[in-house]
């Protein structure tokens, strides 16, 4: 594996703690949700750190804030798709609790790397 640097970054860190929740949360679905929701979910969390390794990788910052916009898009995609489990029973908000407080967290983080790189 490379030894880059944003493997070295908070949000990064967080990131990678933000998929581990959605895979563990994902695990109780219905096995119908499969290939919805799940797999949903699943991708759009591995695309918040994919997107923050590519931009990073970019050498301007027009386009490092772009791919941390795609980041943020992919942290309000599982925000909402998160509401429409909770609708259809397949969590509770107890079980988001964690997720909910890194979303925020990866968000807020992302927010200032758009203003500030």
């Amino acid at each position: 594996m490379l030894d880059l640097s944003h493997k070295k970054m908070i949000v990064w860190d967080k990131g990678i703690q933000l998929i581990k929740e959605v895979y563990r949360i994902t695990d109780s679905f219905p096995s119908e949700e499969k290939f919805g929701l799940v797999s949903q979910l699943r991708r759009a969390s591995v695309s918040i750190i994919s997107n923050i390794s590519e931009g990073e990788a970019r050498k301007t910052k027009k386009e490092k804030r772009r791919f941390y916009e795609i980041s943020c898009a992919s942290l309000v995609e599982i925000d909402a798709q998160i509401e429409i489990s909770l609708e259809l029973g397949f969590i509770s908000k107890k079980e988001v609790r964690k997720l909910s407080e890194l979303l925020n967290e990866c968000f807020a983080m992302l927010s200032k790397l758009k203003t500030s790189r």
